[in-house]
């Protein structure tokens, strides 16, 4: 089990070790994850909801981290946005971390009262679904739905989905480091 974040340096050293990988899709952890924050930032997000899209990954970077590994093709769903949520949550407020632990159930939620949505994932979170469970029952649905961050999960799943895109011209993960800091702050 990995200890919990102690610092943002901590945080964005993971990025500057791991964030030229990939893992479902294309682009690189750096590259997805500035795009989701930049998604955040135009759409008027408040900074919990921007620091959630930049960090809504970070649970990648810590399985890679602990398995000295960034090649091997993953089978199983290792729960990233759980590992990711524990490990920010030492640093950051429930705002930034709830939305991250839940943004895996928004995407089954979404695939279940959408079944059209599936089809609009990219390749990646398809292949990531079926490992996820994929569509959520009725019963998980409605479980789901009631959620205190079930919103703010949805919205980030949104950012999460259009975040994909090769080459996107954003802001770059480490310049967040300030946005990050003001959060870890107040804890």
């Amino acid at each position: 089990m990995r200890h919990p974040a102690t610092s943002v340096d901590e945080i964005l050293g993971l990025y500057q070790r791991w964030g030229d990988t990939g893992y479902d899709e294309e682009l690189s952890q750096s590259s997805h994850a500035a795009q989701v924050a930049a998604w955040a930032v135009a759409e008027g997000a408040d900074d919990c909801q921007v620091a959630a899209a930049l960090l809504h990954d970070v649970g990648h970077l810590l399985v890679m981290e602990d398995r000295d590994d960034a090649g091997t093709e993953v089978a199983a769903d290792l729960q990233h946005e759980l590992l990711g949520a524990r490990y920010l949550s030492g640093l950051f407020p429930p705002e930034v971390t709830r939305p991250i632990a839940l943004h895996v159930q928004a995407k089954r939620y979404r695939c279940a009262v959408d079944p059209g949505e599936v089809q609009r994932l990219s390749a990646g979170s398809q292949t990531s679904l079926a490992r996820q469970g994929g569509p959520m029952t009725a019963e998980e649905a409605a479980h789901f739905a009631r959620q205190p961050s079930a919103s703010d999960a949805l919205h980030l799943r949104i950012r999460d989905d259009a975040g994909k895109l090769l080459d996107a011209d954003v802001a770059p993960v480490a310049s967040y480091r300030p946005l990050l800091g003001r959060l870890a702050v107040r804890r």
